[in-house]
């Protein structure tokens, strides 16, 4: 895996390559990349539509395909996708402001001086900054990372996630993702792909989003100018899965695998951006080709919105119910 750390497995299942073993519960190092019944890896195929789940498909756009926010190569000079780097518990942290201090866990943190950014040093973007101490199990996500001179760093906000607790963040409380949720759980990984398997929910982006949220998201933000009253538009957090009925016969196995995970696990609807467009980690084995346009075929009323109410266990908590047996 290029970002220096590999997935370990944890239950393991037939693989779709070369008879690799798939992991049930990806972990990073010794630690989880969310606990077993979290709401990210708990599946949604069996639940109930929402029911506005038309008119949500519609704000997206029904004629819209899935378009893969990540990729190989470089795109304006920089990696496709939002990469994250691995720190260890020494690392030495540095001192950090946030524009939004108010919603923000306060510094230091643990940012090496060559950390990855998203779109590159020189990007204009999110600049989204991903770090994963292995060694004490934390997970720091920073948005809009600027380095400063004096060794500082500068960002929008930032959040520091426990990955041995379910916990939420604080209601009302941005991340580094406008929905207040993590972005790392959600993004599509190549080690899992080609291990066989994808156990977890995947996040995307949208254009219309209502300005409000429902479980697991905490937080709200303005995106195509849409109240809280406005029913017709999804808001953040919402969940949606491929329908069951779609056919995957004739995509290569590494997007049906992509598939898979959306049929039982699904998308979460996580930030503003583009219509469809599903975030994962730069990889150089992607074929962007086969990413482009085999997703391109899979349009928006392929999918259906999803009810996860029955699931809530605690509000403040990822935790979600499981099927017994």
């Amino acid at each position: 895996m290029k970002q220096g750390i590999m997935l370990v497995l944890v239950i393991l299942l037939p693989g779709l390559f070369g008879g690799q073993d798939v992991p049930e519960t990806p972990t990073i190092g010794e630690c989880p990349m969310y606990l077993p019944n979290n709401i990210w890896n708990t599946p949604v195929d069996t639940l109930p539509m929402e029911p506005n789940s038309n008119d949500y498909i519609a704000a997206l756009g029904a004629d819209i395909g899935l378009h893969p926010d990540f990729g190989s190569g470089l795109w304006e000079g920089g990696p496709i996708g939002i990469p994250y780097t691995p720190v260890s518990g020494e690392q030495t942290p540095v001192d950090i402001s946030f524009y939004y201090p108010d919603e923000s866990d306060p510094g230091p943190y643990p940012i090496p001086p060559d950390a990855l950014i998203e779109g590159g040093a020189d990007s204009e973007g999110d600049r989204h900054i991903l770090l994963v101490d292995s060694d004490n199990c934390i997970l720091y996500e920073i948005y809009d990372t600027y380095p400063q001179d004096d060794g500082s760093w500068e960002a929008g906000s930032g959040a520091v996630w426990d990955l041995n607790s379910n916990d939420l963040r604080p209601d009302e409380w941005t991340s580094a993702d406008a929905a207040g949720l993590p972005i790392l759980p959600g993004l599509v990984r190549y080690d899992e792909v080609q291990a066989g398997a994808i156990h977890h929910a995947l996040r995307f982006t949208a254009s219309n989003i209502r300005s409000d949220y429902v479980w697991p998201a905490r937080h709200r933000a303005e995106c195509g100018e849409h109240d809280e009253d406005d029913l017709s538009v999804p808001p953040y957090g919402q969940r949606f899965r491929l329908k069951a009925s779609f056919d995957m016969a004739g995509y290569s196995p590494e997007v049906q695998v992509i598939l898979n995970a959306l049929k039982t696990y699904g998308l979460i609807l996580a930030d503003c951006g583009s219509d469809w467009f599903i975030s994962g980690v730069p990889d150089e084995g992607w074929d962007n080709d086969v990413l482009v346009g085999e997703l391109g075929t899979v349009t928006g009323d392929n999918f259906e919105a999803v009810d996860v109410s029955s699931l809530l266990v605690d509000p403040d908590s990822g935790e979600a119910v499981q099927a017994e047996g």
